[in-house]
């Protein structure tokens, strides 16, 4: 749940501070302010508010923020900043296509703005990447005001199919070397919830897998408060299902929170730091910005709060027993109207 509200900036004064109020005059703000849990919000100032609208599926709002650029904001819940992006993004794909050893076809669950196929297309290995994302509008959206995405949606090796992403997975015939689930968090009312149920990593997502083939998700918020929402949940839903399953995160500045993902196969996960480096080298076009081969061991090291939490929890994510992480979508505000 977001809200956007401006105000007159004008605070209170007393004694000879008040003869200044005149003279500085009215000065007029306007906030993002994003309801995280129900006695704790997070807000910044905004420069302007470039585009909201309404889609078939959710809501969509492009801000220009002061402390973090443009940012996307999807069902009250942002998704991406324009300052900070790159950790998210280098995060969710990089590892995965590193410790594989040859990654040439991917397929990403959502990935609407592009700023994850962008970081695969940088994979000189990569021959074809498929982003299946839901909301058409919202893909558009993204092409036409995210520059920075520019390049790699008039790449020849990506396919842009619009469909649910279970949909497509069972209707294809082909598989694939690493799967990314770039979609948005379980809300309640949301349109994603049901991707990341162990029906669906069971049924849908492994079968698509090639030999030594690699799923990776985001998986919520995972701070020391946080990660019981869908962190553990999702990371245990994986082991039903993979013999290997590494949760990872990273600190996220515009997310307010650190931030999880989740990398499974039944292959291992076997690579070193250096080993790491020299692939980073050799595989990768430019430069990461947050990431190497130190980064990526690291981000598997969580807190030991986390780490008992995960290794205790025991509930497996299904449709009829599923987590949300705060707010709700689209969906259900309507049936709340």
């Amino acid at each position: 749940m977001g809200e956007i509200s401006c105000s007159n900036g004008i605070s209170q004064a007393n004694g000879a501070d008040a003869k200044n109020i005149a003279l500085t005059g009215y000065r007029k703000s306007c906030w993002y302010e994003e309801e995280i849990e129900e006695n704790l919000r997070w807000s910044f100032a905004l420069n302007s508010i470039l585009h909201t609208g309404e889609t078939r599926y959710q809501d969509i709002a492009l801000l220009d923020t002061k402390p973090f650029g443009k940012a996307l904001v999807i069902d009250g819940k942002l998704q991406s900043a324009e300052v900070d992006e790159f950790i998210y993004h280098e995060s969710l794909v990089h590892p995965a296509l590193l410790h594989h050893p040859n990654p040439k076809t991917i397929f990403i669950m959502g990935g609407g703005e592009g700023s994850t196929a962008r970081e695969i297309l940088r994979h000189k290995t990569v021959e074809k990447v498929v982003m299946c994302d839901i909301d058409e509008e919202v893909v558009e959206f993204c092409k036409s005001y995210l520059v920075v995405n520019k390049e790699a949606f008039s790449d020849p090796r990506l396919e842009l199919v619009i469909n649910d992403a279970r949909a497509e997975l069972e209707s294809r015939k082909e598989s694939y070397d690493v799967i990314i689930g770039d979609l948005a968090d379980p809300i309640e009312g949301g349109p994603c919830y049901k991707l990341y149920t162990k029906s669906f990593y069971e049924f849908v997502v492994k079968p698509r897998l090639n030999p030594e083939g690699i799923f990776v998700t985001q998986a919520g918020p995972a701070g020391i408060f946080s990660h019981t929402e869908v962190f553990s949940c999702i990371y245990n839903t994986l082991r039903q299902v993979f013999k290997y399953v590494v949760p990872y995160s990273a600190h996220i500045p515009s997310f307010a929170d650190t931030w999880g993902w989740i990398m499974a196969s039944d292959s291992p996960f076997t690579l070193s730091a250096e080993e790491l480096d020299m692939k980073v080298k050799k595989n990768i076009k430019g430069e990461n910005r947050y990431l190497d081969g130190k980064t990526i061991s690291s981000s598997s090291t969580l807190s030991k709060a986390v780490r008992k939490s995960l290794d205790n929890e025991t509930q497996v994510y299904t449709e009829g027993s599923a987590r949300f992480i705060y707010g709700y979508g689209s969906a259900l505000k309507q049936n709340r109207a």
